[in-house]
């Protein structure tokens, strides 16, 4: 695949944002491969990604965000450059559901996930011959319900270690602890059922099912210090009805949750979510 520069970036909406960074490439012979924009009226606030073919630019990485850099802080820009030939390290979560992380991990060993996957990091046992098959690290974590915080003081020793860009939490089935969240905002990602708030707890698939309801969807989106409250990535539903047993209901539903999860991890893998306050934009 060819090589490019994605650039990213929000700010204050105003007259001639696109234009000047539209000239700031062309004035340097870059070639826009690719280019996404949103203003939205309701915060006056500005969004945009662009593709940038590297070949086209006649300096270096590092040169290119210098070179960008006061046009950012003209526009008080969030901003970043990437370099798409440099894959993202993402370390994965799980606890005793095997679903999501089989999936993540078919991805990433078939390439369709263009990312690293240093280790998976699980406070059970159970899914390690599965991890190791695919020759990726599998560190087991046990959790005394007694007392958490070795347990946490050690996860994060491990995603520290492990150098990882994103955090991936597929059925991990614990919350983190604040100060996690904290040490990486927009950088872990977890996968929940869309009942929430209305079936928590235990089984919420059977008490779906014994109100009758007629939809259930998985919900993709970034931790913060809120349980299940940060902003979403990506959402997805089916339609079920009263033919539809408790644990056909499961079965959908896993279905969605790793289909789900692995689009929100491919759009955030490429640049595509730009987050503002509790709301994303997402350029698919």
């Amino acid at each position: 695949m060819e090589r490019r520069y994605r650039l990213v970036l929000s700010c204050p909406d105003r007259v001639g944002i696109v234009s000047m960074v539209s000239n700031f490439i062309s004035s340097h012979g870059g070639s826009i491969a690719d280019a996404n924009q949103h203003s939205d009226p309701t915060t006056n606030h500005f969004f945009m990604r662009v593709e940038i073919s590297a070949s086209s630019i006649p300096f270096s990485f590092e040169a290119l965000k210098e070179a960008f850099d006061p046009i950012a802080r003209s526009f008080s820009m969030e901003w970043n450059i990437s370099d798409s030939s440099k894959p993202k390290r993402v370390v994965l979560m799980a606890s005793r559901e095997a679903h999501c992380l089989a999936d993540l991990l078919y991805r990433y060993h078939s390439d369709e996930l263009f990312c690293e996957i240093p280790c998976v990091i699980s406070n059970h046992d159970k899914l390690r011959s599965m991890v190791e098959w695919h020759g990726v690290p599998f560190f087991h974590v046990p959790v005394d319900p007694a007392d958490k915080q070795p347990h946490f003081d050690q996860v994060e020793r491990l995603i520290a270690e492990h150098q990882a860009d994103v955090v991936v939490l597929a059925r991990y089935m614990q919350i983190l602890p604040q100060n996690l969240c904290k040490h990486y905002p927009h950088r872990i990602i977890n996968i929940h059922h869309s009942f929430l708030p209305s079936f928590a707890g235990g089984k919420p698939y059977h008490q779906a099912h014994e109100r009758g309801v007629k939809l259930i969807g998985a919900t993709c989106h970034y931790v913060t210090e809120e349980l299940d409250a940060g902003p979403i990535i990506d959402q997805d539903v089916t339609r079920v009805s009263h033919r539809d047993h408790p644990e056909e209901m499961v079965r959908l539903g896993r279905d969605i949750e790793k289909t789900a999860l692995a689009r929100g991890l491919r759009w955030h893998l490429e640049d595509r979510v730009l987050v503002h306050g509790n709301k994303t934009v997402v350029f698919a």
